[in-house]
């Protein structure tokens, strides 16, 4: 199964370091001028889709010529540029997808972009949204494994359900067993790994675990 990895339209800044990536990501898609992200870090941009409303002429015509597939859309359609781009990957069956350039900027294109990972986790694929100072991702019931980064050394866990039941920690600063939270909870905020791994996991619900880092932390990928 392949990695598939996309980039939206979200702010530059937020972008990390793509460079890391390139070794682990098998098909890069481009979501509307994420397309000419992906060109301008010198990445092969295996699909460019949306309407490319937000670039001018000259960069369409980039596009075109440097993107293997060129998938335009019209403006006025029912989804973002981003769903479609997650169309597209979930039709390649892949076991993870990365998604950049999806934070930041107006709240609610980050908003429902986090809500757009719900139809990747229904797939029973992995996505996974990184920015400079955050990695988040939405998980089903279960036990996981998740591991110390030194990135991303804050670990958060919040509902995307209205209820999570019986949440664990194990491993960390601050454990936990068998705890109920809802949204508007604060009790899983800013936690820390004790050693190298832990463990979480929960009996229903749907929930978001957010590693995070402090805005002035240098970015590195660990």
């Amino acid at each position: 199964m392949c990695t598939i990895a996309i980039m939206g339209n979200g702010p530059i800044d937020h972008v990390p370091d793509l460079k890391p990536y390139k070794e682990h990501v098998d098909i890069w898609i481009g979501a509307d001028r994420g397309a000419l992200i992906l060109i301008e870090n010198e990445i092969t941009t295996n699909y460019a889709i949306g309407d490319f409303d937000s670039i001018q002429t000259e960069q369409r015509e980039l596009i075109m010529d440097k993107a293997i597939h060129f998938e335009a859309y019209p403006a006025e359609k029912n989804e973002t540029d981003l769903e479609l781009a997650i169309q597209k990957a979930r039709n390649m069956n892949p076991e993870k997808i990365y998604f950049f350039g999806v934070t930041g900027g107006r709240l609610d294109h980050a908003l429902i972009n986090m809500q757009l990972l719900y139809n990747v986790v229904d797939r029973n694929i992995r996505g996974i949204i990184i920015d400079r100072w955050n990695q988040l991702e939405l998980t089903k019931p279960g036990k996981h494994t998740v591991r110390k980064s030194v990135q991303y050394p804050y670990i958060s866990f919040v509902p995307f359900s209205k209820h999570v039941k019986n949440l664990s920690l194990t491993g960390f600063y601050y454990p936990l067993t068998n705890y109920d939270i809802s949204w508007g909870s604060t009790r899983c905020i800013s936690n820390e790994l004790m050693s190298q791994e832990g463990t979480f996991s929960f009996e229903t619900g749907l929930l978001f675990i957010i590693k995070s880092c402090d805005s002035d932390s240098e970015n590195m990928y660990v």
